[in-house]
């Protein structure tokens, strides 16, 4: 509710910002949010040149990713306890300077371990950062441009994700890895020192409560135990591991105690009383759902196109980065219209833009030009601003000022886990898939079957017989394998979107969240 002129404030409660001290903060915020959501991908085409740099394999090297993934997944939950503890500018401010600090010794590592610690230490600073930075904008805008703030926010967190691995390649291939690390080093020192000369009269209310130690040690065991199932799940052949039924088994037993421990608790770590609320248990589960299927999206398309279709990671970029593009310019307009928009409309409509593009997406075979392949992102993008920000709106409707950053955290670990989870099973279901086509294919393919041999004979034109005519039909076999193995998995997100639509109407209005202006109904 907009503040009336003469009433007083009450306690943490400020005069909203204005002129360049608003456009400052918002800037702030968007290079700090973008640091670090960037610092999940960044790092993924990258793999290669750090772990041969420092003398690991590969497999390896993917700890610099899960390592930042793990320690952030676990924070997230925790912003909001944190937040009201200690602040939530000061939490903001120290969470920069903090993540500065790792990223430049992430750049000065000089062996794995050393990296996979800077990264873990870097992704809990990061932790509460996000979920931060979404209160700090509700508080200090104006209430008419609450909307337009938190699209901006939804803006830098659609893009970053996606232009992650376009840089992480450039600067790979250009400059060298460090570099990765290095160029949050000016931003965040900027976004630090403008976030506190705007902020530091403008501190939220500190309430000192007990620290829940129980649910602390049960969150952590039972996420990280989680994180490395996923993580680890497809290189060890998913159950069929002892090490994977042991993390299992532990994620399973300390989220299940986790769960009563934090509804009886006097001063919860994690305010699982939020998932009382009808409009953030399906505003949660939607956006789970949602970035399930684009995080899936986002990583078997550039993996097929770099495996099957010989696309380089700067040009499997490319190809994803459309999505972005568009949802670049929409996000903003969204948000400074988001009182005007249906806000159980908008996401169908979004879901169903998303089905369709990845409908188009499963048709397409490993002869598609680059437009064939970057169009259907396009549309794609058209969704995903109208997706990202009314769901959050939902979200937080009914939710108070002070419960700001502790529904954000807890929103955006369940969307950090759902990415984990889809990026661990859509790999292992594109793999399955390529498994069974090829099985079927090799079956068609007879040796004496007339289309066999008019290939073998164009071959043999060729100058290519034997042994060598043998392994091109196999290459062959293969990349249509994983051509319909990858088509199938877009066709199973397709259907996971259209499943969703009808689930998005189980929300009920209003939803005017935490002084923002109501949505449309």
């Amino acid at each position: 509710m907009a503040q009336q002129p003469g009433a007083e404030l009450a306690p943490g409660e400020y005069p909203p910002l204005r002129g360049i001290a608003l456009v400052m903060l918002t800037l702030s915020i968007a290079v700090s949010s973008f640091m670090e959501v960037l610092d999940m991908t960044i790092v993924n085409v990258s793999v290669p040149s750090i772990a041969g740099s420092l003398g690991v394999s590969p497999s390896e090297g993917t700890w610099s990713i899960s390592s930042y993934m793990l320690a952030a997944a676990v924070v997230q939950p925790l912003a909001g306890w944190i937040g009201r503890r200690f602040g939530e500018v000061r939490t903001f401010v120290t969470s920069i300077w903090l993540f500065v600090i790792f990223s430049a010794l992430c750049g000065l590592a000089t062996s794995m371990p050393m990296l996979i610690a800077c990264r873990l230490m870097q992704g809990f600073v990061s932790g509460p950062m996000m979920s931060v930075a979404q209160a700090l904008l509700i508080r200090n805008y104006p209430v008419h441009l609450r909307g337009l703030a938190l699209g901006l926010w939804a803006m830098v967190i659609i893009c970053a994700p996606v232009f992650g691995p376009i840089l992480g390649g450039y600067i790979t291939d250009n400059w060298s890895w460090p570099w990765l690390f290095y160029i949050n080093v000016p931003v965040g020192v900027l976004a630090a020192i403008s976030s506190w000369i705007i902020l530091r009269r403008r501190e939220s209310v500190k309430v000192k409560v007990p620290v829940d130690f129980v649910g602390l040690i049960l969150l952590v065991v039972g996420v990280a135990s989680l994180q490395y199932l996923l993580d680890n799940g497809n290189d060890l052949n998913w159950f069929a591991s002892g090490r994977i039924q042991a993390a299992a088994a532990i994620s399973v037993v300390a989220l299940a105690f986790l769960i009563p421990w934090e509804l009886t608790d006097p001063h919860p770590i994690v305010d699982l009383h939020l998932f009382t609320r009808r409009n953030f248990v399906v505003g949660s589960l939607a956006i789970s759902a949602g970035y399930f299927a684009f995080m899936g999206v986002n990583v078997v398309f550039p993996l097929w196109l770099q495996t099957t279709l010989g696309y380089t990671s700067t040009w499997a970029g490319y190809a994803i980065a459309p999505v972005g593009v568009v949802a670049l310019f929409l996000a903003p307009v969204i948000g400074k219209n988001i009182h005007r928009i249906n806000l159980r409309a908008a996401p169908t409509f979004a879901f169903c833009v998303f089905a369709a593009s990845l409908f188009w997406v499963s048709k397409l075979n490993d002869q598609a030009s680059f437009m064939q392949l970057a169009t259907p992102r396009i549309l794609q993008g058209f969704g995903l601003a109208l997706f990202f920000l009314p769901i959050n709106q939902i979200i937080m409707a009914g939710v108070s000022g002070n419960e700001l950053a502790s529904a954000a955290g807890l929103s955006n670990f369940l969307r950090t886990i759902s990415g984990s989870l889809s990026t661990a099973v859509c790999v292992w279901l594109w793999s399955d898939r390529t498994e069974y086509h090829h099985g079927q294919l090799i079956q068609t393919v007879a040796a004496n079957a007339p289309n066999t041999l008019a290939y073998q004979a164009q071959l043999g034109q060729l100058g290519i017989e034997g042994v060598p005519a043998q392994a091109v039909m196999e290459r062959v076999i293969g990349g249509q394998a994983s051509t319909l193995g990858a088509n199938d998995v877009f066709m199973l997100l397709f259907v996971l979107y259209i499943t969703m639509i009808p689930f998005i109407w189980l929300a009920r209005p209003p939803f005017g969240a935490a002084g923002t202006r109501a949505g449309g109904h």
